[in-house]
Order: structure tokens, then sequence, then C-alpha cells
């Protein structure tokens, strides 16, 4: 399970914003809980559907994917000026030690949900630091998103997260998806 890519000729999908049913920016941004200051990433940004309102209230967004054709799709409906790309997997991203203040990940931790790729978001999210996940769920439906095979359930999450060290503060099951949201409290040092 996890570890696929969403593909890049099927990009007009991620722009529908029938999305926002599963998740609107008003929630991701309760969530996440930005300042104006901060530097966050979106981790499987896509096309940048969410990475834009984000970046509307923060100092910088990384919007990050494993796929260049996704930035180039990104490109194409125009990059604020605040949002760096960065065309890496999650398990390699070539950011700094602590240079997140928060990262957030839309129906895509499904594809990236390892321990790497979690250890590696505990190295670049400052300690205190926020990680918000919302991804489908394997008690859905399966009518939209993934497949039901390809999908977590919230109690992977919350392992998955909590072995990594984060401490999760929140977490619920909801039609289709679930959401989590958690705390760096990795000690690496």
């Amino acid at each position: 399970m996890g570890f696929h890519t969403f593909d890049p000729d099927q990009a007009d999908r991620l722009e529908d914003v029938s999305r926002y049913r599963w998740c609107s920016n008003e929630e991701l941004f309760t969530y996440l809980a930005p300042s104006p200051d901060d530097e966050v990433a979106d981790l499987g940004s896509g096309t940048g559907f969410y990475t834009d309102f984000v970046a509307d209230h923060v100092e910088t967004v990384y919007a990050v994917d494993v796929q260049a054709e996704m930035h180039e799709r990104y490109a194409e409906n125009g990059i604020p000026k605040n949002v760096e790309t960065v065309t890496a997997p999650i398990d390699e991203l070539p950011l700094d030690d602590d240079a997140l203040d928060s990262a957030f990940t839309t129906m895509t931790y499904h594809e990236f949900s390892g321990p790497a790729a979690i250890a590696e978001i505990g190295r670049v999210l400052r300690p205190g630091g926020r990680l918000v996940v919302i991804d489908w769920a394997r008690e859905g439906y399966g009518t939209d998103g993934p497949p039901l095979e390809s999908r977590h359930d919230l109690g992977h999450a919350i392992s998955a997260l909590s072995e990594g060290g984060f401490v999760v503060d929140r977490a619920e099951s909801r039609t289709e998806t679930f959401v989590c949201v958690a705390r760096n409290e990795s000690d690496r040092r």
C-alpha cells in the first residue's frame, strides 16, 4: 500500500472545486493555524489547489511534489511569488533541519505514508511544529479518490505519526476521509 503517484494526465481532476466537500480551505486553515511569518510545506501539492490559499496567509509555502509534471501544470495556472516548488519525494526533502513551522498533506498521505517519509517530515519540521494530514479513509465507499485497498485508516495514521515522534492532538474519521493533526515532538538531537 502507498508509494504510488497520481497520474499527471488526470491533473484536471485536481482542480475540481467539488474537492472542497472533502476539505475546504477554511477547514485546512483552521487545522493549520498559521502565522503570517510562517514557513509551510504542502506535501504532495499537485497543481497547487490548496497551496495558493495557504500562500495568501504565510511568508513562504514549499509546494512539494515528486512529479515535475505537476509543477509544470501549476506554473501554467500561475504560481504565487511566495511559493517555491520542490520536486522531491517526501522521504528526501531538500530542506534544512527545522526549516518549517508547519506542513500539510491533503489526500496524498496514502502515497508516501512510510516511516522514512514521516521521519523526514519530523526532521524538517521545527520542534512543536504542526502537521495536518487529511486523507482518504479505508472505511470509505471508494466512489471518490483512490481504491479502498490503496488507503489507510485513521488508526494507521495515528500509529505511524506517534512512532515517528509526533503527538496527535486531533484525530477524526469522517465520510470518505480522516483528519489527523499532530505536533512534532521527535527527539533527533
